[in-house]
């Protein structure tokens, strides 16, 4: 069944509101689909902020959602407003980014991130990076995983090129044509395979690595 989406959103709206109405806070789109770079079989990752969340509100949440068209691509994120103004600043910095509001604003999370928070999310992004392909090449030998820890590295990149310009630059594809020397090759394999593309566990464990280790090694702080 090919996904009408916009109508799909709007329905999806509409079934949140009438279950949860003034308590929402902001309901947006994340991931591939708010960057209008998803595939026909990409997640579609609705954000739903409300007033608070009990366990209650998740069994209303997934009663609202069950009957949805496609129901197996919806994933995301549910969150209450005071729990996510308390969240890690560094997380808050992609969060806001990340994320495209259809109903409300994520505005009041303007002030919870600052420069130092997003230097700080590229650096805990690369140290997981350099550990997560030095152990998927010694233990795991996973290209899923490989490729896996690629997307991760498209975030992180963003977060760099924000921390060197001051401009953030959603879609991967854009960036990729900001970008040079390992950067850009970082993001060409994630472009890569997005397409399709399966990885190289050799090469392209060889240029994450080499990547990530070079810019630890060079600190976050030089941004």
């Amino acid at each position: 069944m090919k996904l009408d989406e916009k109508a799909w959103i709007a329905q999806f709206c509409q079934a949140v509101k009438d279950e949860f109405g003034g308590r929402i806070v902001c309901i947006g789109l994340q991931g591939s689909r708010g960057r209008g770079e998803e595939r026909e079989d990409s997640d579609i990752d609705m954000v739903v902020v409300l007033d608070r969340v009990e366990l209650e509100d998740l069994d209303r949440y997934r009663r609202v959602v069950a009957n949805l068209p496609c129901r197996e691509l919806l994933c995301g994120f549910v969150s209450g407003k005071e729990e996510l103004l308390a969240w890690e600043p560094g997380d808050l910095f992609q969060f806001y980014h990340d994320t495209a509001p259809v109903v409300g604003d994520l505005e009041f999370l303007r002030g919870t991130f600052a420069r130092e928070d997003a230097s700080r999310a590229v650096h805990t992004g690369l140290c997981n990076l350099y550990h997560g392909c030095v152990h998927n090449y010694l233990h795991e030998r996973d290209e899923a995983l490989l490729a896996a820890l690629y997307k991760s590295a498209a975030f992180t990149l963003q977060a760099i090129y924000w921390l060197k310009t001051g401009v953030y630059v959603k879609k991967h594809r854009e960036l990729w044509l900001e970008l040079t020397g390992e950067e850009r090759s970082v993001l060409e394999r994630v472009l890569a395979f997005r397409a399709g593309e399966g990885p190289d566990l050799e090469k392209d464990s060889a240029l994450l690595l080499q990547w990530a280790g070079a810019t630890l090694r060079e600190g976050v702080k030089q941004y």
